[in-house]
């Protein structure tokens, strides 16, 4: 390029720079792009080697193009210089308007950081604005004129063709290719970003489209039951899409789910497991009822799900099928709780219902809390000082809304109802199984559980604590009918057994107690039974076995 006769510059010259910067703003893609602003250093402004290093991501610069040298090009292409070898760099030097100039005479200070670069050799200058080999000349690129703009890159230059440092007219022209170059990687990288956004967004709308369709698919092919519904406002939990399993499952088809919502179909027991379910996450296990009235357990899930961006959200439910196992699991349940010869409640289960219906206070302390709330204030007392002076106080405090379990007195029938625990020992059971077996033993058992169970009301206990042992929780009675039922229930025992073909007879011995609030369920039998044993011992001996 000329730089003589300035500010005088050939035509030719001024179209060689037109058509270079014309290349670098019709190139089809960044990297194009890139080269074509190094090959423009070199074709159109008169230098034979020229350097893109473009700004990363991370912000450090990265050797992006060459041009004039292809061992130098693949020496130092890829190789990335940090930003604060570069900022270096751009604060040192001359300043020749938007352009650094380093020269030789400096630049061994930076022959150790970590800006990629080339040596180039050749003699001294042996004039004033000759070329030095080791003089260095930088041309940031920015979004805008002057140093206020956003760094993209810095062009490094070297070498001009005419051996002279550029004048007035080469550092302008450089610097205005510079800004150029700028605007066209820019650009460039703008098309980049909106091609790479078009092709992202063709890929997520594919895949959005095969997501539906696998969506689709999984949920009218899914083995278990699916629903959606909708979610809020006043239709929520309306059914509006079913797929075959669930209509399998409860019998009815989807048109006819459509009309139904979750909590119409629930059992009535489980209306407040399915309220408490939360919408997202949401899981229960309740029932649902099938078309011919019967009741499936299901373990149900939630989950929600958008229709679009800011579109209606859903609800997505998966029901699963649990009849099974919630089978198994009320099996286990009663064998825990249950006698598994006889299928009565055990042990465990009495005390647990037994304890059930007991408080640690007993009715007194309760009648005297009343008192107390009737004058409005636990423990006033008359003299109006405030203080209570009643034993035991602190254990009156709060209110209690248990119904509290009260025993008939001793000694009188004045009509007053309790909990009667009834003590059953069978008499002769042991000779039966001393002459018969233990499989007798059982049979009789057996026998004896059906029969006790069949003659009290329904609501009443009857339990087998172990060996010939049985309790029957009755409440409800008076001291007459709790009498009346031991006789009832003995004469019903003592009525021959056939096991095997053989009649086996044995007795009972009863004894009657009372339950209340401040006794514990292991003080109540210790009670009842004691009174069984009372009563055993005042029979004669041949008369503890029926006939």
């Amino acid at each position: 390029m000329e730089t003589e006769s300035e500010p005088y510059v050939r035509l030719a010259t001024l179209r060689q720079l037109h058509e270079v910067m014309a290349d670098m703003n019709t190139a089809r893609s960044l990297a194009d792009t890139l080269q074509t602003v190094a090959d423009g250093v070199v074709n159109g402004l008169g230098y034979e080697l020229a350097c893109v290093n473009l700004v990363r991501q991370d912000g450090d610069l990265v050797v992006a193009a060459f041009a004039g040298n292809p061992a130098a090009e693949a020496l130092i292409t890829g190789r990335v210089g940090s930003r604060d070898s570069w900022e270096r760099r751009l604060g040192m030097g001359e300043q020749w308007g938007d352009l650094v100039f380093i020269p030789h005479t400096e630049g061994w200070v930076l022959d150790d950081d970590d800006v990629p670069q080339w040596y180039t050799d050749g003699p001294a200058p042996r004039f004033e604005d000759e070329w030095h080999p080791s003089d260095r000349l930088f041309a940031p690129m920015r979004t805008a004129g002057g140093s206020g703009g956003e760094l993209i890159g810095v062009l490094s230059v070297d070498r001009p063709r005419n051996g002279r440092k550029p004048g007035a007219w080469g550092r302008e022209a450089l610097q205005m290719y510079a800004f150029q170059a700028a605007i066209a990687i820019s650009n460039a990288r703008l098309r980049a970003n909106m091609q790479r956004a078009l092709v992202r967004l063709e890929r997520e709308q594919q895949a959005l489209r095969a997501s539906e369709e696998s969506f689709r698919q999984a949920f009218e092919y899914a083995p278990s039951g699916m629903a959606i519904a909708e979610m809020g406002g006043d239709q929520h939990g309306r059914i509006l899409r079913t797929n075959d399993a669930l209509c399998r499952l409860l019998g009815r088809p989807a048109s006819a789910m459509r009309r139904y919502a979750f909590s119409d179909l629930v059992h009535p027991e489980d209306i407040g497991t399915l309220l408490r379910t939360s919408a997202e996450g949401g899981r229960a296990e309740l029932r649902l009822g099938r078309r011919d009235g019967t009741y499936v357990w299901v373990s149900l899930r939630n989950s929600v799900v958008a229709d679009a961006a800011d579109g209606p959200r859903f609800l997505l439910t998966h029901v699963e099928d649990i009849e099974e196992r919630k089978r198994r699991e009320l099996q286990l349940a009663h064998r825990a709780s249950h006698d598994s010869l006889t299928g009565l409640p055990n042990s465990a289960e009495l005390r647990a219902r037994l304890s059930g219906r007991l408080c640690r206070r007993t009715a007194h302390a309760a009648e005297a809390e009343s008192i107390d709330a009737a004058y409005g204030h636990p423990g006033y007392d008359a003299g109006g000082h405030g203080f209570d002076f009643r034993p035991g106080a602190e254990l009156y405090e709060g209110h209690d809304h248990h119904e509290h379990t009260v025993a008939p007195e001793d000694g009188r029938d004045d009509g007053a109802k309790g909990l009667a625990v009834l003590f059953c020992d069978l008499d002769g059971f042991k000779s039966i199984n001393d002459r018969f077996g233990h499989n007798a033993g059982d049979a009789v058992l057996i026998e004896v559980a059906r029969r006790l169970s069949a003659a009290v009301r329904d609501g009443d206990t009857v339990a087998r604590l172990g060996g010939d042992e049985f309790v029957v929780l009755a409440d409800g009675l008076g001291r007459a009918d709790a009498q009346d039922l031991a006789v009832r229930l003995r004469n019903e025992i003592i009525q021959p057994i056939r096991v095997d073909g053989r009649a086996m007879r044995v007795g009972a011995s009863f004894g009657i107690g009372w339950a209340h609030c401040g006794m514990t369920a292991d003080e109540v039998l210790k009670s009842a039974d004691e009174r069984m044993y009372v009563e055993k011992r005042s029979r004669p001996k041949q008369h503890r076995r029926a006939g």
